[in-house]
């Protein structure tokens, strides 16, 4: 931007700027410049522009300076003559060249003017808007006289309406203080005057008072005639706002004197009219008629004026409006046009992706299509080879089953012999030379037949074929049993076994032994075979107890060797066994699989805690269920076990019932050694003919026989013989058909190979349970006898 030497432009403004607003308003009447800013401030533009053009006198950019003021003086002439569209057309031009030029000044003075006529035009939003652009310019150029000039513009603005007077205020006095700093006493008056007057008009005497007073102590010197006449105005104002007549009257009489004498027509309106005022509270009627009269008649002159001022304004305002109506729908023409150029462009890009993506669909698809026939026509071939593979599986399992319950029959049956000669040979006193290969025989059967158990229950629990069941049972008789089990072992291990039973824990339970049995033979057999000259705890113990239901902790450890860390993890896989130097231990490895599987049914798991040397903990929760007082549903829970050493009082007689002629010899022998005497038969058919003929105590009855099998010969000797106990001596797994072999008129089963205890001590239970039905009988009939 070219420099402005700031002397040369206040100096050319002070120099012009009288002159230019008496040029500007009305060409008799000179009116002063705070009136002209009340009225939005025209002749200030000019005065700048006069300004402007003296300091760019001096500017070697001549070409942007003729520009610039040319630009500036068809917007002022256009303004002048009321033609609006135009003087905003140029001022507006104005704006763009300065910005562009980098002309602060030029850009401020066509906001300036752009406030100005749309506050004309009563547009006073845009106005302001203009003007407040306009002092955001000045403050970013730093220039403090277009600072002073922008904020006394926008408060004049402001002070129109009541509820912006605190911003007006704030601008005038932002005015002031920039002019009192440049010692511009013209400007500071100036802006006193229209601050005073903005609180006249607004009610407020008291403040209008002490800037009345400001005003006065200016230098008198600095003061324009004209502007000392208004000082008397708006002081006769505030004296006749305070009830003082005398001073009020003086102020006012001087300014009508000075208004008659020069033909000012604004001053001589506000004189006359404050003055009628006044003497109408005075009661001077007459002279407030004169001042009224002579009001009436100078602002019969302004109508005049004002009417034809008014009528070129509403011409220029209705020009301005249809112009804006035009540049509107030009812009909107515009608008249109471009939408559609840009649309019709859109539209063929997107009929060209259209088209293209349609082609690609239709490639895809014909892709797709090919490749589905490819993959159905494969996928065809592979569930063909996957039923082929599926019944094959089917019928691998068919057999798989089959085989295992074949082979667990066939291998039972044998061991069934192999087990019970090689008991009764170990109990024969004259073969005490060969104790040790009968306890090593025996061993041996024992091994194999655990082996056996444990891969069929194994193969059921693979193919989800086993479930618990709901029996009656008497946990301590479980428990004693179990370790009445493993006494051998112990002695042999030299090994203690310690039972802790909470006494919280009910005694009769409902649920499946069996399976309870089968972990805790694992665990504590576990123990007892990897520890030496130790300790075993079997400890229960109550954690909670809801109703019915007893929560329990069951709890297994030993103080032999311990796990490592490292093998912790795998030794519930398969076949998987901790291996130790010190010891030589067998077994199939089978046993925690089994435990964890089971505990999978109970939904609980199980949880091993050990340390080397230190020992091992396996622990895990179930839910026991208390039995309810009531019937048994279970025969086999009714059972009233004797002591072994039963001696009836006469002699009994069993029938034993098997196709195998060894384990008839094992069976018979055994019930031999304990003075019981029996019979034999080779298969169902026979046995029904031999119980026609004959009364038995007790029957044993093996299941699976040629000819007739053992349920279908109980049914027919349930139809002539009730009363005779029957018991199934059986290889095939209990699972299979257990409650089918119940449900044939058979009262208990017993497993082969099985325990000779528990063997024994059933066979006993029901030859004592009989014999004591026959006295009850037998009392009876004699007790009728005698009443008889």
């Amino acid at each position: 931007m070219p420099a402005i030497d700031l002397s040369a432009f206040f100096g050319a403004f002070l120099f012009h700027f009288p002159i230019l607003v008496v040029q500007r308003a009305f060409p008799v009447n000179p009116i002063p410049p705070y009136i002209l800013m009340k009225k939005f401030k025209q002749s200030t533009l000019v005065g700048f522009l006069l300004c402007t053009t003296f300091a760019f006198a001096q500017s070697d950019s001549l070409w942007q300076r003729d520009t610039l003021e040319s630009f500036l003086n068809k917007s002022n002439a256009a303004y002048d003559l009321y033609r609006y569209k135009d003087a905003i057309e140029y001022a507006s031009a104005l704006v763009e060249k300065g910005q562009e030029y980098n002309q602060k000044d030029y850009e401020f003075l066509g906001y300036d003017l752009l406030g100005a006529i749309y506050a004309e035009t009563k547009d006073s939003v845009q106005g302001r808007k203009y003007a407040e652009k306009a002092l955001e310019l000045a403050r970013k150029s730093g220039q403090d006289s277009l600072i002073a000039w922008g904020a006394l513009n926008l408060g004049i603005l402001y002070s129109d309406n009541k509820n912006t007077l605190d911003i007006a205020v704030r601008y005038f006095e932002e005015s002031i203080a920039v002019n009192q700093k440049l010692k511009d006493f013209d400007e500071v008056y100036l802006t006193y005057i229209n601050l005073i007057w903005t609180y006249l008009d607004n009610d407020q005497p008291n403040k209008a008072y002490k800037y009345l007073q400001k005003a006065s102590a200016l230098p008198a010197e600095k003061i324009d005639s004209l502007n000392k006449v208004y000082l008397n105005l708006l002081y006769g104002r505030y004296h006749l706002y305070q009830k003082n007549y005398e001073t009020a009257a003086l102020q006012l009489e001087n300014a009508a004197l000075y208004a008659d004498r020069e033909n000012h027509i604004d001053i001589a309106m506000e004189a006359y009219e404050y003055l009628s005022q006044l003497y109408k509270e005075t009661a001077n009627f007459e002279e407030a008629y004169n001042k009224l009269d002579k009001y009436h008649d100078y602002r019969e002159k302004a109508y005049t004026l004002k009417k034809l001022e008014e009528t070129e304004k509403a011409r220029a305002k209705f020009e301005l409006e249809q112009a804006q109506k035009d540049l509107e729908a030009a812009l909107k023409e515009q608008q249109y046009s471009e939408e559609l150029i840009s649309k019709s462009r859109s539209l063929t890009t997107l009929l060209f992706t259209v088209v293209t993506i349609l082609l690609l669909s239709l490639l895809g698809v014909y892709i797709f299509f090919r490749t589905r026939k490819k993959y159905i026509d494969n996928l065809q071939i592979k569930n063909k080879e996957l039923d082929t593979a599926r019944e094959k599986a089917e019928k691998l399992s068919k057999i798989k089953t089959k085989f295992l319950s074949t082979v667990s029959h066939e291998l039972r049956t044998p061991l069934y012999g192999v087990i019970g000669i090689a008991t009764l040979l170990k109990e024969d006193k004259n073969l005490k030379a060969y104790a040790e290969d009968l306890d090593s025989l025996k061993f041996s059967a024992d091994y194999l037949l655990s082996l056996i158990n444990d891969v069929l229950l194994l193969s059921k629990m693979d193919a989800n074929a086993i479930s618990l069941s709901k029996v009656p049972y008497k946990l301590d008789i479980l428990l004693k049993n179990i370790v009445h089990s493993f006494e051998s072992t112990l002695k042999k291990n030299g090994n203690r076994l310690h039972l802790n039973i909470d006494d919280n824990i009910p005694n009769n339970l409902i649920g499946d032994p069996v399976r309870l049995s089968q972990v805790l033979i694992n665990l504590v057999g576990n123990a007892i075979k990897f520890t030496e000259k130790g300790n075993i705890w079997l400890e229960l113990q109550l954690l909670s107890n809801d109703g019915n239901t007893y929560e329990t902790r069951f709890t297994i450890k030993d103080d032999g060797p311990g796990i490592p860390q490292e093998l912790q993890s795998t030794i519930f896989h398969e076949f998987t066994q901790v291996e130790n130097n010190n010891h030589s231990y067998q077994g199939t490895g089978l046993g925690l699989t089994i435990v964890k599987k089971i505990l999978k049914l109970y939904g609980s798991k199980i949880y091993l805690d050990s340390r080397p040397n230190e020992g091992a903990e396996f622990s895990f929760t179930l839910n026991l269920k208390a039995l309810d007082e009531g019937p048994s549903p279970d025969k086999e829970a009714d059972q009233t076990l004797v002591p072994q050493n039963f001696e009836p009082s006469e002699q009994k007689e069993v029938l034993i019932v098997d196709d195998n002629k060894i384990n008839q010899k094992v069976t018979q022998k055994t019930l031999q050694k304990h003075n019981i005497a029996s019979r034999l038969a080779d298969d169902g058919a026979q046995a029904i003919d031999l119980c026609k003929k004959h009364d038995f105590d007790l029957i044993l009855m093996d299941i699976n026989m040629p000819k007739m099998n053992g349920m279908e010969a109980s049914k027919h000797i349930r139809k002539f013989n009730k009363e005779v106990p029957i018991i199934a001596l059986t290889a095939v797994e209990l699972e299979e058909n257990r409650i089918e072999i119940l449900n044939s008129g058979i009262d208990a089963i017993v497993h082969k190979p099985y325990n000779l205890t528990k063997f024994l001590e059933t066979v006993t239970s029901y030859l004592s349970k009989k014999e004591c039905e026959e006295s009850v009988k037998v009392d009876q009939n004699h007790q009728q006898d005698q009443g008889g």
